[in-house]
C-alpha cells in the first residue's frame, strides 16, 4: 500500500511540475520546465513579440535596432542580427532565446545550438500568425492573459482589414525592399501576406527567392500599377525617385508611388498589422486614381 502511495505522489508532483511545450515557427518543439524568467532576443521584431506577450520585465537582452517599444532601448544590446557577442550572451544567463531563422546566420545559430540553451525560431509567414505567435509565447513565459488579450485586439483588426479590402478590384504591386541593389520579395514573404490582405497583386510573387534581386527592365515589363516601399530613417523613400524618369511605368502615369514606415512593414511583430493597415489605404488611393488619370 505504501508503495502505491509512493507512486501516487511522484506521478502528482510530476503532473504539477509538467513542463511547458509549444512549437516555434521552424516546426520545433520547445519545452521549458517552467515559464521562462530571463529572455534574450536576437531580432527587433522579436522583441516587440516577447513584450506584446507580455514579458518585457522578463527581457535581458537583445540586438541592434531592437528600439519598439520605447522601454527595449534600455535593455543591453549584445550584437546585431548575424554576429552575437557570445561571452555575454552567456554572461546573461538567459533560459530562453527567441532567434530570427535568416535574421542570425547559420554559424551563429550553430554556436548557439551548443550552448543547449532553449530557443524559439520567430518567422511569421502570415499575418495571422504574429497572434497565434503571442498565444504560444504566452505559454512559454507564463503570460497567457496579456498574451491572449493581444492576441484578439490583432486578429480583431485583421478582421476588419479583411471586411474592408478583401473584395476591392485587385492592384498590381510592386514592393521595394530596397534600389541598390533593386530587390523585392516573392509571394511566401509575409509582405505579399499583406498585399494580398488589402486586395493587390505582387508582380513577383512567383519568383521561386525570398528575397530576389530584380532590374528596372522587369519591372517596366510587369508594369505595376503601384510602387510602394518602406521609408527608412536614415533614406526616406528608399529610392522611389529612381522610377520618376520612366513615364510610360503605369505607377508613374498614375501618382502610385507610396512608401510606409519600414519598420511597420519590414519587422513581423504586432506592429506589421497596423502597417499592413497603411499599405492598404496607399492601395485604395491608387484605385481612386483610376478615375481621373490615363
Amino acid at each position: 500500500m505504501k508503495r502505491y502511495l509512493l507512486l501516487a505522489a511522484w506521478l502528482f508532483a510530476t503532473h504539477a511540475a509538467a513542463a511547458i511545450s509549444v512549437q516555434d515557427d521552424n516546426g520545433n518543439t520547445v519545452v521549458l520546465q517552467r515559464p521562462a524568467q530571463r529572455i534574450v532576443s536576437l531580432a527587433p521584431h522579436a522583441t516587440e513579440l516577447v513584450f506584446a506577450a507580455g514579458a518585457g520585465d522578463h527581457l535581458v537582452g537583445t540586438v541592434s535596432y531592437s528600439d519598439y517599444p520605447p522601454a527595449a532601448r534600455s535593455i543591453p544590446q549584445i550584437g546585431d542580427n548575424r554576429q552575437i557577442d557570445m561571452e555575454r550572451l552567456i554572461a546573461l544567463k538567459p533560459d530562453l532565446l527567441v532567434v530570427w531563422l535568416h535574421g542570425n546566420a547559420e554559424r551563429q545559430l550553430e554556436s548557439l545550438r551548443k550552448l543547449g540553451i532553449p530557443m524559439f525560431y520567430s518567422e511569421p509567414h502570415k499575418l495571422q500568425d504574429i497572434p497565434d505567435t503571442l498565444i504560444r509565447m504566452g505559454q512559454l513565459f507564463g503570460t497567457e492573459p496579456q498574451a491572449q488579450k493581444n492576441a484578439m485586439e490583432l486578429r480583431r483588426k485583421l478582421t476588419g482589414l479583411a471586411a474592408q479590402y478583401g473584395s476591392r478590384p485587385p492592384v498590381r504591386v510592386f514592393y521595394q525592399v530596397w534600389d541598390r541593389p533593386l530587390y523585392t520579395l516573392n509571394g511566401r514573404h509575409i509582405v505579399s501576406d499583406a498585399i494580398r490582405l488589402c486586395g493587390g497583386e505582387n508582380v513577383f510573387a512567383k519568383l521561386p527567392v525570398t528575397a530576389p534581386t530584380v532590374n528596372i527592365e522587369s519591372v517596366l515589363l510587369e508594369n505595376p500599377e503601384v510602387v510602394i516601399t518602406g521609408d527608412r530613417r536614415n533614406k526616406p523613400a528608399n529610392g522611389l525617385d529612381i522610377w520618376k524618369p520612366y513615364s510610360t511605368l503605369l505607377a508613374v502615369r498614375r501618382g502610385n508611388l507610396f512608401s510606409v514606415d519600414a519598420d511597420l512593414l519590414n519587422r513581423a511583430g504586432p506592429r506589421m498589422i497596423d502597417g499592413a493597415a497603411v499599405l492598404c489605404e496607399k492601395i485604395e488611393q491608387a484605385r481612386s486614381h483610376r478615375g481621373d488619370r490615363p
